[in-house]
Protein backbone atom coordinates (compact mmCIF):
# COMPACT_ATOMS: atom_id res chain seq x y z
CA UNK A 1 0.00 0.00 0.00
CA UNK A 2 0.89 3.95 -0.61
CA UNK A 3 0.98 6.42 1.84
CA UNK A 4 0.94 10.25 0.24
CA UNK A 5 1.15 11.57 3.94
CA UNK A 6 -1.88 13.59 3.19
CA UNK A 7 -4.39 13.37 6.23
CA UNK A 8 -7.81 13.71 6.27
CA UNK A 9 -10.13 14.88 9.48
CA UNK A 10 -12.11 12.09 8.49
CA UNK A 11 -9.70 9.10 8.78
CA UNK A 12 -9.61 8.28 12.54
CA UNK A 13 -13.38 8.18 12.04
CA UNK A 14 -13.77 5.88 9.16
CA UNK A 15 -10.77 3.79 11.10
CA UNK A 16 -12.87 3.14 13.81
CA UNK A 17 -15.60 1.91 12.19
CA UNK A 18 -13.49 -0.71 9.47
CA UNK A 19 -14.36 -3.44 11.61
CA UNK A 20 -17.84 -3.18 11.75
CA UNK A 21 -18.68 -1.85 7.80
CA UNK A 22 -19.78 -4.92 6.81
CA UNK A 23 -21.55 -6.13 8.97
CA UNK A 24 -24.14 -3.45 8.67
CA UNK A 25 -24.61 -4.54 5.06
CA UNK A 26 -26.00 -7.65 3.33
CA UNK A 27 -23.06 -8.54 1.10
CA UNK A 28 -24.66 -11.22 -0.92
CA UNK A 29 -27.32 -8.83 -2.06
CA UNK A 30 -24.67 -6.11 -2.73
CA UNK A 31 -22.60 -8.49 -5.09
CA UNK A 32 -25.88 -9.07 -6.77
CA UNK A 33 -26.42 -5.64 -7.22
CA UNK A 34 -22.64 -4.55 -8.07
CA UNK A 35 -22.82 -6.85 -10.67
CA UNK A 36 -25.99 -6.03 -12.15
CA UNK A 37 -24.70 -2.41 -12.30
CA UNK A 38 -21.57 -3.61 -14.11
CA UNK A 39 -23.57 -5.15 -16.87
CA UNK A 40 -25.56 -1.76 -17.19
CA UNK A 41 -22.61 0.46 -17.77
CA UNK A 42 -20.45 -2.19 -19.86
CA UNK A 43 -17.92 -2.82 -17.77
CA UNK A 44 -15.09 -4.93 -20.17
CA UNK A 45 -13.46 -8.00 -18.87
CA UNK A 46 -9.46 -6.13 -19.82
CA UNK A 47 -10.52 -2.71 -18.03
CA UNK A 48 -7.79 -1.11 -15.94
CA UNK A 49 -10.71 0.62 -13.07
CA UNK A 50 -9.56 2.65 -10.13
CA UNK A 51 -12.11 2.31 -7.03
CA UNK A 52 -12.07 5.25 -5.65
CA UNK A 53 -12.97 5.48 -1.80
CA UNK A 54 -12.62 1.83 -1.67
CA UNK A 55 -13.64 1.23 1.86
CA UNK A 56 -13.47 -2.63 3.16
CA UNK A 57 -12.73 -3.52 -0.83
CA UNK A 58 -16.71 -4.42 -1.16
CA UNK A 59 -16.93 -2.63 -4.71
CA UNK A 60 -13.30 -4.21 -5.41
CA UNK A 61 -14.01 -7.67 -4.68
CA UNK A 62 -17.20 -7.48 -6.86
CA UNK A 63 -15.03 -6.11 -10.10
CA UNK A 64 -12.31 -8.79 -9.80
CA UNK A 65 -15.44 -11.40 -9.94
CA UNK A 66 -16.26 -9.52 -13.19
CA UNK A 67 -13.39 -8.63 -14.70
CA UNK A 68 -11.01 -11.13 -17.41
CA UNK A 69 -7.17 -12.45 -15.82
CA UNK A 70 -5.89 -8.93 -17.47
CA UNK A 71 -8.53 -6.44 -15.77
CA UNK A 72 -6.84 -4.57 -13.43
CA UNK A 73 -8.07 -2.71 -10.37
CA UNK A 74 -6.05 0.27 -8.66
CA UNK A 75 -8.06 0.50 -4.92
CA UNK A 76 -7.74 3.75 -3.06
CA UNK A 77 -8.93 4.73 0.42
CA UNK A 78 -8.29 7.75 2.98
CA UNK A 79 -8.20 4.89 6.46
CA UNK A 80 -5.91 2.53 6.85
CA UNK A 81 -7.93 0.46 9.09
CA UNK A 82 -10.09 -0.06 6.36
CA UNK A 83 -7.95 -0.70 3.11
CA UNK A 84 -6.47 -2.98 5.57
CA UNK A 85 -9.67 -5.48 6.08
CA UNK A 86 -9.79 -5.17 2.53
CA UNK A 87 -6.42 -6.47 1.77
CA UNK A 88 -7.04 -9.43 4.32
CA UNK A 89 -9.99 -10.36 1.76
CA UNK A 90 -7.78 -11.50 -1.09
CA UNK A 91 -4.53 -12.25 -2.85
CA UNK A 92 -5.18 -11.80 -5.96
CA UNK A 93 -2.77 -9.84 -8.10
CA UNK A 94 -4.65 -7.94 -10.21
CA UNK A 95 -5.75 -5.43 -7.56
CA UNK A 96 -3.30 -2.82 -5.54
CA UNK A 97 -4.05 -0.95 -2.72
CA UNK A 98 -3.41 2.98 -1.72
CA UNK A 99 -3.82 5.27 1.28
CA UNK A 100 -4.52 8.19 -0.61
CA UNK A 101 -7.62 10.71 -0.80
CA UNK A 102 -9.52 10.96 -3.95
CA UNK A 103 -7.45 14.23 -5.95
CA UNK A 104 -4.37 11.92 -5.66
CA UNK A 105 -4.83 8.92 -7.86
CA UNK A 106 -1.32 6.87 -7.74
CA UNK A 107 -1.52 6.40 -11.69
CA UNK A 108 0.22 8.06 -14.69
CA UNK A 109 -2.11 10.50 -17.17
CA UNK A 110 -4.09 8.44 -19.05
CA UNK A 111 -3.77 5.42 -17.82
CA UNK A 112 -7.21 3.62 -16.63
CA UNK A 113 -10.19 2.65 -18.54
CA UNK A 114 -12.92 3.89 -15.82
CA UNK A 115 -13.23 5.14 -12.32
CA UNK A 116 -15.81 3.91 -9.92
CA UNK A 117 -17.17 6.39 -6.79
CA UNK A 118 -19.29 3.79 -4.72
CA UNK A 119 -21.05 5.35 -1.30
CA UNK A 120 -17.80 7.90 -1.14
CA UNK A 121 -18.75 11.16 -3.08
CA UNK A 122 -20.22 12.92 -0.21
CA UNK A 123 -16.63 12.73 1.65
CA UNK A 124 -14.90 14.29 -0.78
CA UNK A 125 -13.65 17.98 -0.16
CA UNK A 126 -12.16 19.77 -3.33
CA UNK A 127 -15.16 18.36 -5.80
CA UNK A 128 -13.60 20.63 -8.40
CA UNK A 129 -9.49 19.05 -7.77
CA UNK A 130 -11.22 15.60 -7.62
CA UNK A 131 -12.81 16.14 -11.54
CA UNK A 132 -9.97 16.99 -12.69
CA UNK A 133 -8.05 14.60 -11.42
CA UNK A 134 -10.50 11.65 -12.64
CA UNK A 135 -10.17 13.84 -15.66
CA UNK A 136 -6.08 13.30 -15.74
CA UNK A 137 -6.11 9.55 -15.13
CA UNK A 138 -8.29 8.39 -17.75
CA UNK A 139 -8.01 7.80 -21.03
CA UNK A 140 -10.02 9.33 -23.95
CA UNK A 141 -13.82 7.91 -23.93
CA UNK A 142 -13.10 5.91 -20.54
CA UNK A 143 -15.75 6.55 -18.03
CA UNK A 144 -16.15 7.42 -14.34
CA UNK A 145 -19.63 6.57 -12.50
CA UNK A 146 -21.08 7.94 -9.14
CA UNK A 147 -23.12 5.32 -7.59
CA UNK A 148 -25.00 4.94 -4.52
CA UNK A 149 -27.71 2.12 -4.09
CA UNK A 150 -29.90 4.14 -2.04
CA UNK A 151 -31.74 7.55 -2.63
CA UNK A 152 -29.72 11.26 -2.29
CA UNK A 153 -32.30 11.91 0.41
CA UNK A 154 -31.41 9.00 2.63
CA UNK A 155 -27.78 9.78 2.58
CA UNK A 156 -28.19 12.82 3.96
CA UNK A 157 -30.48 11.67 6.17
CA UNK A 158 -27.88 9.18 7.33
CA UNK A 159 -25.09 11.47 7.60
CA UNK A 160 -27.05 13.68 9.24
CA UNK A 161 -28.05 11.32 12.41
CA UNK A 162 -23.66 10.53 12.10
CA UNK A 163 -20.70 10.97 13.81
CA UNK A 164 -20.26 14.80 14.14
CA UNK A 165 -16.52 14.27 11.75
CA UNK A 166 -19.32 13.76 8.79
CA UNK A 167 -22.28 15.11 9.81
CA UNK A 168 -21.94 17.76 7.59
CA UNK A 169 -21.24 15.70 4.49
CA UNK A 170 -24.22 16.19 1.58
CA UNK A 171 -24.86 14.60 -1.46
CA UNK A 172 -25.47 17.32 -4.22
CA UNK A 173 -28.22 17.39 -6.84
CA UNK A 174 -27.27 15.06 -9.28
CA UNK A 175 -27.37 17.78 -12.04
CA UNK A 176 -25.21 19.86 -9.70
CA UNK A 177 -22.20 17.39 -9.67
CA UNK A 178 -22.58 16.69 -13.74
CA UNK A 179 -22.33 20.57 -13.85
CA UNK A 180 -18.88 20.34 -12.27
CA UNK A 181 -18.30 17.09 -14.37
CA UNK A 182 -19.31 18.74 -17.96
CA UNK A 183 -16.96 22.00 -17.11
CA UNK A 184 -13.99 19.53 -17.22
CA UNK A 185 -14.27 18.24 -21.01
CA UNK A 186 -16.74 15.34 -19.66
CA UNK A 187 -20.30 14.19 -21.71
CA UNK A 188 -22.82 12.99 -19.27
CA UNK A 189 -23.78 9.75 -20.26
CA UNK A 190 -26.74 8.81 -17.82
CA UNK A 191 -28.41 10.12 -14.62
CA UNK A 192 -30.49 8.74 -12.04
CA UNK A 193 -31.81 10.82 -8.65
CA UNK A 194 -34.38 8.94 -7.41
CA UNK A 195 -35.97 6.63 -4.31
CA UNK A 196 -33.65 3.44 -4.81
CA UNK A 197 -30.77 4.98 -6.87
CA UNK A 198 -28.24 7.73 -7.28
CA UNK A 199 -26.13 7.56 -10.68
CA UNK A 200 -23.91 9.64 -12.37
CA UNK A 201 -22.38 8.28 -15.45
CA UNK A 202 -19.79 10.40 -17.87
CA UNK A 203 -17.29 9.93 -20.72
CA UNK A 204 -14.17 11.77 -20.87
CA UNK A 205 -13.76 13.50 -24.35
CA UNK A 206 -10.41 14.20 -26.02
CA UNK A 207 -9.55 17.86 -25.58
CA UNK A 208 -10.29 20.45 -28.73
Amino acid sequence: MTNPLCPDPRQPFFDSIADAWDGWHDLPALNAQLADFFEHVGVQPDESVVDVGCGTGNLTLALLAWLGPQGRVTALDISPAMLARAARKTTDARVTWHEAPADRIPLPNGTCDRILCFSAWPHFDRLDHVVAEFSRVLCPGGQAHILHLISKEEVNRIHSEAHPTVRADRLPPVDDVADLFRANSFTVIETEDNASRYLLSVRKEPRA
